[in-house]
């Protein structure tokens, strides 16, 4: 007895030792189950909590849930008949500025998130509230570029705010369908800082998931209003901060989310005020990309 189970502790080590030695950098485990656990920074401990512990459990709510996504659905259905994204076929086709984002109340708020390097150790802060008589929104609060002394980072001083996912019934992904128009609309306000415009877009495969289009925002300072309008053949592609070699127009079709990063290096408070996101149709704009694209085996 005492031999077998030696035998089963020897093959046992030596299975360990093997994942070990073919997986060194996911501790053992394949990539892709590495991949799939969420990253833990240094010295935080971690999450020991059963998986069924997460589950919040409430009849009352998910009564409420079934309700609110056969609404959904019930809507989308109905508005397949009446046009593209519930609307007639007419107006569809004749519109040449839209209002995708405004804000006219505290509720428009819980559409967007505001965040900061404060998610990765930093001390900036970033919040968002409505302006003067609830017909603004205003994004405030303190750039800092100290670096956490966790011995991993290198570099901070960020903050940014992102639209949220549109979401159908059911919780399935919608996107925004802009390819009638060639030009971002925007009405602002800000203190003179540069921003930098981000545009996510459906990807096809899983390694383009950090893929953004993006396009800088100069603001003025002062008391008065912005008027901003940006082609989208400028917006470029970058993956995770760095601009890419290989340049691709926008799919305006598949449209995810839009968001606001502030990273210039001043430490210091900042504040930007924004009346409402368009998109619009600029006849004058006939360009479809600003960029060169590389053929790869160029044509003789």
């Amino acid at each position: 007895m005492a031999l077998v189970t030696n035998r089963l502790l020897c093959i046992t080590n030596s299975r360990a030792y093997l994942k070990a030695s073919l997986y060194p950098l996911s501790n053992g485990a394949p990539p892709e189950e590495a991949r799939s656990r969420s990253y833990r920074r240094p010295g935080v401990p971690p999450e020991n909590i059963p998986p069924w512990k997460r589950i919040n459990l409430n009849f009352a709510k998910g009564v409420e849930g079934v309700k609110k996504h056969f609404g959904l659905l019930k809507k989308e259905m109905l508005g397949r008949f009446e046009g593209p994204e519930g609307r007639p076929l007419k107006e569809h086709i004749l519109e040449q500025t839209r209002v995708i984002w405004e804000f006219r109340g505290p509720e428009s708020l819980a559409q967007w998130v505001a965040s900061s390097d404060r998610e990765i150790g930093g001390k900036s802060e970033a919040y968002m509230k409505m302006g003067r008589n609830n017909l603004t929104a205003l994004l405030y609060g303190n750039l800092c570029t100290e670096v956490p002394r966790d011995g991993e980072t290198r570099y901070s001083g960020y903050c940014s705010l992102r639209s949220k996912q549109l979401l159908g019934a059911f919780d399935r992904k919608k996107h925004h369908d802009w390819s009638n128009f060639n030009s971002l609309y925007l009405r602002i306000r800000g203190d003179g800082r540069p921003w930098m415009i981000n545009i996510a877009a459906e990807t096809y495969f899983s390694h383009q998931k950090d893929d953004m289009y993006n396009y800088f925002l100069f603001t003025r300072g002062g008391p008065y209003w912005q008027d901003v309008k940006i082609p989208f053949s400028k917006f470029f592609l970058s993956s995770r901060g760095r601009i890419q070699d290989s340049q691709h127009p926008l799919w305006l079709d598949k449209i995810n989310t839009i968001g606001f990063t502030l990273g210039d290096k001043a430490d210091g408070p900042f504040q930007l005020e924004i009346d409402f996101i368009a998109v619009c149709n600029d006849r004058a704009h006939t360009e479809e990309f600003a960029y060169e694209q590389y053929k790869r085996n160029p044509e003789v």
